[in-house]
């Protein structure tokens, strides 16, 4: 389906299935993530905006008639696929602008608008073999007792100096009963998507359920008007997790 369609795709949950739970795995697993200390915080866009940052072959999907748009800080540890730590320092903060769609084949999955990295050798690496948009960034992400917080201000490429900085009161952890399809629908993701010219490329990411706590947020924030959307407004949608382990597939068309 083409960039400016109307027909826009609906998440609607099924009763039997759990959203929480992937229902696959990664036999070929490219490398293993550690996605720790991470905070989810997310507002609503109209889904026409948000398809119009689309490549030819996505959709956007909605809940309740609304595109989510994510902010998602959080500390990036990698290691090989057989489980080993890598030589280059291999714990650094990420930052996401994400966004969730379907592609041609009916798979859901996350469309990133943008991602910083402060290890600048992750950036051309990720371009390259995933097809996604990372910058290099100063970034920090630190914890205090149930306070967390991060920053982050972009050196390469793009707007040098773009920034963003939040601050996460962490609350109460859900159990499993109190999770709705909606924060499923805003954290449960097991696919990943790049561009690679007019061809899209597709990678599987896998782990267990998330723990989930509830959460506050203070933000300052310049990277998801960077994207092109209009500056957030209102109170997010907000999340934080201690953290899960990922095994990430080798990119495929």
């Amino acid at each position: 389906m083409s960039a400016g369609s109307n027909d826009f795709l609906s998440r609607v949950p099924d009763p039997g299935v759990d959203l929480g739970v992937c229902p696959f795995t990664v036999d070929r697993v490219a490398m293993w993530h550690r996605w720790d200390q991470l905070t989810l915080l997310h507002w609503p866009y109209e889904p026409e905006l948000v398809q119009s940052l689309l490549p030819r072959g996505l959709t956007v999907e909605t809940y309740d008639g609304q595109a989510w748009v994510g902010l998602v800080p959080f500390i990036m540890e990698v290691r090989s696929a057989k489980g080993r730590v890598l030589r280059w320092p291999f714990r650094f903060p990420e930052t996401n602008v994400r966004t969730y769609v379907t592609g041609p084949g009916g798979h859901s999955g996350v469309w990133f608008l943008s991602l910083e990295s402060s290890r600048l050798g992750a950036v051309p690496g990720a371009r390259l073999t995933y097809r996604v948009p990372y910058f290099w960034s100063r970034m920090s992400a630190s914890r205090t007792g149930s306070t967390m917080s991060y920053a982050s201000r972009r050196r390469w490429p793009g707007r040098r100096g773009t920034a963003s900085r939040t601050t996460i009161e962490i609350g109460s952890e859900y159990s499993a009963e109190e999770l709705s399809s909606f924060d499923h629908y805003l954290t449960a993701r097991w696919a990943m998507y790049g561009s690679w010219g007019k061809s899209l490329l597709m990678a599987y990411a896998t782990h267990e359920p998330w723990t989930l706590h509830r959460a506050t947020a203070e933000w300052a924030d310049e990277l998801v008007a960077a994207t092109g959307l209009p500056q957030p407004t209102g109170k997010p949608v907000a999340h934080w997790s201690p953290g899960v382990d990922v095994a990430i597939g080798y990119p495929h068309r």
